[in-house]
């Protein structure tokens, strides 16, 4: 594939996610970084290095750059608050648009661009990587079956079992590490640890199970006095299909561990895994015997090189923004219930 022929990606913001996943596109041979926006100036020095991009083509505004240079798409890589206006002005634009994680952090924005999303041509992908991991993936069929076959179909004609309940937790030395830094300003991080490593965590549960959240009753403990940055965030949650579950993000823990546990009539799956390592999977049978499926992880794709291939085969990006828009409807009911001290209702559709 010649140089001409490759997908022209711009980078905004040049910071962990724009070089590492920017990085991810220039070594797929299908794609290349051709230019960066960051508004700080040492900032897009550093990025440019790392990612091969000329002064030329490095700008401290995004809508520049986006008006410019001949993109193709881009990545958004900057702190959450800022998501919602750089992807739509990307839309706007025609651009295909791989966005980090959380797709925003207002309900209303993240309903605005699920509903977009579905009427474009453009691809919009969110960087929830959980979708991409074969534990994940495999933990996914037993409550949702492979991807366009039917409950019945996937299960040889039984449908598939319903989760009962769960539990999920994440630890972090999340407040010592960013402390000074975007993530813990609510202004640009949207809140605390719920709506950054937390985050993931919503997404895994609901992704992987398949559940609508309907109810959330949250406990936090707030690290600002204003109680806007969350170190502790403890949810109950009900779904619309009668399933309970914990949802729980520690930021003042030594490590990272990640542990989700979903119970049905059959038994459980258990996804565990430590600092940022591979994912484990393992399965409790209903009499006590636990199976660790072989995993296979060799064709597990990249985040560029998924964004890629939905480009070029038309297939659904593997995390939507009707998937970000449940994460948001949970996460933001959750702030209301911690904030209220009451029982909240979840907004998804």
């Amino acid at each position: 594939m010649s140089q001409a022929e490759k997908l022209r990606v711009g980078v905004v913001g040049g910071g962990y996610i724009g070089t590492t996943v920017g990085g991810q596109f220039n070594t797929d041979p299908r794609s290349t970084v051709t230019a960066l926006a960051d508004v700080n100036q040492e900032t897009r020095r550093t990025a440019g290095d790392a990612l091969y991009v000329g002064d030329g083509s490095q700008y401290e505004d995004y809508r520049e750059m986006y008006d410019s240079e001949p993109l193709d798409a881009v990545l958004v890589g900057t702190p959450h608050t800022l998501h919602y206006e750089m992807v739509t002005a990307a839309l706007d634009r025609d651009l295909h648009v791989f966005c980090d994680k959380p797709l925003t952090t207002d309900l209303e924005e993240a309903r605005e661009l699920a509903e977009r999303d579905e009427e474009s041509e453009q691809v919009l992908m969110v960087g929830y990587q959980r979708h991409l991991n074969p534990a994940f993936q495999t933990a996914r069929e037993r409550w949702q079956g492979d991807a366009g076959e039917s409950d019945a179909d996937a299960a040889g004609g039984e449908s598939n079992p319903d989760p009962d309940f769960l539990s999920a937790e994440i630890t972090q030395n999340w407040i010592s590490r960013f402390e000074d830094t975007w993530r813990t300003d609510p202004d640009l991080s949207g809140g605390g640890n719920l709506y950054d490593t937390g985050s993931h965590l919503v997404d895994a549960v609901l992704w992987t199970t398949g559940l609508v959240p309907e109810e959330v009753s949250a406990e936090m403990v707030f690290a600002d006095d204003e109680g806007r940055v969350d170190e502790r965030a403890i949810l109950t949650v009900e779904f619309k299909s009668g399933a309970q579950g914990t949802i729980s993000v520690h930021s003042d823990a030594p490590c990272v561990r990640e542990h989700i546990h979903v119970w049905d009539e059959e038994g459980a799956v258990y996804l565990e895994g430590r600092q940022w390592e591979k994912r484990k999977l393992e399965r409790v049978d209903e009499d006590s015997t636990t199976v660790i499926p072989y995993i296979d992880r060799s064709q597990q794709r990249s985040k560029a090189e998924a964004f890629i291939d939905c480009i070029e085969t038309g297939e659904t990006p593997p995390a939507t923004a009707r998937d970000a828009l449940a994460v948001t409807a949970l996460t933001e009911a959750a702030y209301e219930s911690a904030r209220s001290g009451e029982r909240v209702s979840v907004d998804v559709e």
